[in-house]
């Protein structure tokens, strides 16, 4: 058996990064295997919980925010996607406060959007956030 499965440490960090990830907009209604692989590497890397979290919200904001006149892009399938943004916050650290801002600025930018029906799924609505659940 895998040790991280009986770590309750890691078992608390994989569910809040799945939930996290669950709850932003464009995300699956659920986390796939690959998904939970991902999040448990993530806790064994020590990749702080803040980071992540920051990584979601920076790379949500950057699909809200593209030029209207761009093709849409397709739903978020996968925890993978954020990787990148992953590497860019460890690599270059945000503020200390910069979570609080970026969770303000989706949630000011997301929810007059997901009144209108443009960038939610067809025919399933999400909350934006996973405290609103």
């Amino acid at each position: 058996m895998n040790p991280s499965l009986c770590d309750p440490d890691s078992a608390s960090y994989v569910t809040a990064v799945l939930n996290l990830y669950l709850g932003l907009p464009e995300t699956p209604l659920r986390a796939s295997a690959q998904d939970q692989r991902l999040a448990r590497h993530l806790h064994e890397r020590g990749v702080p919980l803040r980071v992540v979290e920051s990584a979601f919200l920076l790379a949500s904001l950057r699909r809200f925010l593209r030029p209207a006149d761009v093709p849409v892009l397709s739903p978020i399938r996968s925890l993978a996607y954020f990787q990148p943004v992953i590497e860019e916050l460890l690599s270059n650290p945000a503020p200390d406060n910069y979570v609080e801002y970026l969770r303000l600025k989706l949630r000011n930018i997301a929810s007059p959007k997901s009144d209108s029906t443009e960038h939610g799924s067809a025919g399933v609505q999400k909350t934006t956030f996973p405290d609103d659940r």
